[in-house]
């Protein structure tokens, strides 16, 4: 398996973290879209990241695709998403909504790097987007008591929605007041002291 991508993307690192935590053996290829987009192109016409190369040839383009795909390589009691309901689709939410706050940080920097003259109007909405998602996130943490979010034991809205908040505070550092969101605040902090989230880490590289 080839997980193609750099790890200062949170879809890239998540992907990376879930890999690790299966003892799943991969080849990682540190890309960007911007300076080796022409090594990307081939293997995905989107020229995006994460790009994933399963064992069988086959070519994965989202992030969710291959958490899926990863989750159907190990026994259902190790995986890091809930097999029943209503619990699989109560960790699928917190999810999407950690996902979501990372695309709208995304686009919020490329909207301030790529363009000489910002949309305000743009700007604006994704900033009302990000930090909608962190007032969620926010109150869904703090009325969990337990060490991760729906436990004892590390799962993937808990990567996803750590993965999101360590991109967003490296693009956008003035985008989370940490006083506003102390249950994020401890969960990040939990997280990133894990050895995989130490190893499976780079610092934030703006593209050029």
């Amino acid at each position: 398996m080839i997980l193609i991508g750099q790890y200062d993307s949170p879809f890239v690192r998540r992907v990376g973290i879930t890999l690790r935590l299966y003892g799943l053996p991969f080849e990682h290829r540190p890309w960007s879209v911007f300076g080796d987009a022409e090594k990307i192109r081939p293997l995905n016409p989107l020229v995006r990241v994460p790009t994933f190369v399963t064992d069988d040839g086959s070519v994965l383009f989202d992030s969710a695709g291959m958490l899926d795909y990863l989750d159907h390589r190990v026994p259902e009691g190790e995986r890091l998403l809930p097999v029943a309901e209503p619990e699989r689709h109560k960790a699928l939410r917190i999810t999407t909504l950690a996902t979501g706050l990372a695309e709208k940080a995304v686009s919020l920097f490329y909207e301030k790097r790529l363009h000489e003259t910002t949309s305000k109007v743009w700007e604006d909405r994704c900033r009302g987007q990000a930090q909608g998602a962190l007032q969620l996130l926010e109150t869904e943490r703090a009325n969990g008591a337990q060490p991760y979010w729906f436990g004892a034991s590390l799962g993937h809205a808990d990567i996803a929605a750590a993965c999101a908040l360590r991109f967003v505070t490296a693009a956008h550092p003035d985008l989370i007041d940490w006083s506003r969101a102390p249950a994020l605040k401890a969960h990040s902090d939990r997280c990133e002291a894990l050895p995989v989230f130490q190893e499976i880490s780079q610092v934030y590289i703006p593209p050029a």
